[in-house]
């Protein structure tokens, strides 16, 4: 007879997703996993696979709560600069005890040149978050916040890779200040 989960999967799965973002997938133990998550090694191997499958079944939660999180903090009626700056702004408003950064970005600096399936994770992730930015400027053109000039598509590519900029220098500076004027001075090209 199959024995009865006593545990919340996405309660265990947020505790890995936690964990591999503070410290990456490297120096991430399994006995650490084991710790944090509050769960037998056989329950991890049984619910989430290998170490490897549950670290991508982790970036798969951080993005979803990313999403989430985006859906909530940027409402349809704000103008189009409000929107970007707030995106790019979203790194820095962090929950208390969550980790420095981001799981994404930490992921593709960490593991995309030596492990193909988070490279390709990330990747998709990335262009996820451009086609959003890109639908945001589109709706800014067709309301006349944006130049019908202006390649959306390259604006779009912009506002990703300062983005990801951010979310770098997020998890090192200790002036949040200095990155708020670097969006701020980001955000001139759509003046």
């Amino acid at each position: 007879m199959a024995r009865v989960k006593e545990f919340d999967e996405t309660e265990v799965l947020t505790k890995a997703m936690q964990l591999f973002w503070q410290q990456g997938y490297e120096k991430t133990s399994m006995q650490e996993l084991v710790d944090v998550m509050g769960i037998h090694r056989r329950s991890i191997y049984d619910t989430f696979g290998d170490k490897h499958q549950l670290f991508l079944k982790s970036l798969a939660l951080y993005e979803q709560n990313l999403a989430e999180n985006i859906n909530q903090r940027i409402p349809a009626e704000l103008t189009t600069r409000e929107k970007i700056r707030r995106l790019l702004a979203i790194t820095l408003d962090r929950e208390t005890g969550q980790p420095s950064g981001c799981l994404v970005v930490n992921t593709a600096t960490e593991l995309a040149l030596i492990d193909e399936e988070a490279k390709l994770r990330v990747a998709a992730i990335f262009q996820r978050s451009e086609n959003y930015l890109l639908t945001v400027l589109t709706q800014g053109q067709q309301k006349g916040e944006i130049a019908q000039a202006v390649s959306l598509k390259s604006l779009a590519h912009y506002f990703h890779t300062v983005w990801l900029g951010v979310r770098v220098d997020a998890k090192i500076s200790s002036n949040p200040a200095e990155i708020v004027q670097t969006i701020d001075q980001a955000l001139q090209v759509l003046s």
